[in-house]
């Protein structure tokens, strides 16, 4: 859906700033060929969607959130470009000079689409952006459509594409279960001290080759 909420944006931003009602003129996305220019009897803008490719913009960031089921988390998504020829179609070339004109600044005055024209949200928003494709000329796309050159521009859209849903994220780690052994620097745990050496110190003492007991024992030397 993520094509057809772009597009639905777009005509609703231009019939609000231009103006443009629907019972004055019409806004299209169909392929500009003769077929169907033969068929445009009122002012019309036309946006022809001749290519879309992956752009090079950095993908959106990894997203989480929390709902009333859980946690939620979804992968990057990668940006989408969108290009666009923009003509306008009237009964005079003035008429339509002035309509072209008039929808080209609507679209510089924006560099983002204002989000309340969009039909749903989307996970980023709808960048706009009047460019110079020297790869696809506006004369060689009318030349291909088969039609006579008239005037127009390109508008390139970038917005995230909806490739990776929203999903139930893992449990959050609280704990870790288990011991641990204090290891001194350089190797392995030191020898626990013989039984005979702890019971040292309680009230024994060495004196030259022997020990020592206190007054409240006799000593052994």
């Amino acid at each position: 859906m993520l094509i057809p909420t772009v597009e639905d944006g777009l005509e609703a931003f231009w019939r609000a700033t231009l103006p443009l009602p629907r019972e004055v003129g019409d806004v299209s996305f169909e392929t500009p060929a003769s077929s169907w220019s033969s068929q445009v009897n009122r002012i019309t803008v036309n946006a022809f969607l001749y290519g879309i490719s992956r752009s090079a913009q950095p993908p959106r960031p990894a997203a989480a959130r929390a709902t009333g089921s859980g946690a939620q988390q979804r992968a990057p998504l990668p940006m989408v470009q969108l290009d666009y020829l923009v003509s306008a179609w009237a009964s005079v070339v003035r008429d339509e000079h002035q309509l072209l004109g008039d929808v080209m600044s609507r679209v510089l005055a924006h560099q983002v689409l204002p989000p309340q024209y969009l039909p749903a949200p989307l996970a980023s928003g709808v960048q706009l952006a009047v460019v110079q494709d020297q790869g696809n000329r506006p004369r060689d796309l009318w030349g291909s459509l088969g039609g006579q050159l008239r005037a127009s521009f390109l508008l390139m859209v970038t917005v995230a594409g909806d490739a990776f849903d929203w999903e139930a994220a893992p449990p959050a780690v609280t704990s870790v279960a288990g011991s641990a052994v204090a290891t001194p620097r350089g190797g392995a745990a030191a020898p626990a001290a013989p039984a005979a050496a702890a019971r040292m110190g309680s009230g024994i003492r060495r004196e030259g080759s022997g020990l020592v007991r206190d007054a409240d024992g006799t000593g052994t030397t």
